[in-house]
């Protein structure tokens, strides 16, 4: 009777340990669930749901400030949530140069830009608005409207230019004046026509 007694507190232990025991990748799913949340630093050119480092300026663009959920880094991939959609962002050229952590982490900034642009005269917001540049705008906020620079092509953002790209063919440039502030775009004449921001 005594055997039988200590083996049902046996079972009722392992019940209540049974019943307390998180579900198998419960913990691992939250974590990616809170990976990083934020905004996105600037305009972010895509295709389908892929956000390459190209950032090629002929595609379409998530504004800077858009809601970012990152929920998984895996590899040169990360998975995100962009303003409830699932997206994926893919570090396709900057591998030697940063990790995907590094990059994803200059693409998802904790603190909403939009709040600093609203602070912008009218003519830098409106070059951001539409992904666009003007002579004069600052580092900060050409990355604001046309993204990062490719690392493997810019590894120090504080040379001459920038070299960016229109499409996978057509590069153009930022050159900073003794300012620091944009002096020219350069390219073929169609790309620097289309990068230009020519006010309404």
């Amino acid at each position: 009777l005594l055997t039988a007694a200590v083996v049902v507190v046996a079972a009722l232990a392992a019940c209540k340990v049974a019943d307390t025991r998180p579900e198998d990748g419960a913990g691992e799913a939250r974590k990616e669930a809170t990976l990083r949340s934020g905004y996105a630093c600037c305009n972010l050119h895509y295709n389908d749901d892929w956000i390459s480092d190209s950032n090629l300026a002929q595609l379409p663009f998530i504004p800077a400030g858009t809601p970012i959920k990152v929920k998984k880094i895996d590899g040169w991939r990360a998975y995100v949530d962009v303003d409830g959609k699932p997206m994926r962002l893919g570090l396709d050229f900057g591998r030697v140069a940063e990790t995907t952590e590094q990059w994803v982490n200059k693409l998802v900034v904790l603190d909403d830009p939009r709040v600093k642009i609203a602070r912008f005269p009218p003519g830098v917001r409106g070059a951001i608005d539409k992904g666009q540049l003007m002579k004069g705008m600052t580092r900060e906020q050409v990355i604001m409207s046309v993204g990062h620079p490719q690392t493997d092509e810019n590894p120090r953002l504080d040379g001459p230019y920038w070299r960016y790209w229109w499409s996978s063919f057509g590069p153009y440039y930022v050159y900073w004046g003794k300012t620091g502030a944009v002096s020219k775009i350069d390219g073929h004449s169609e790309t620097v026509n289309n990068m230009t921001y020519k006010g309404k």
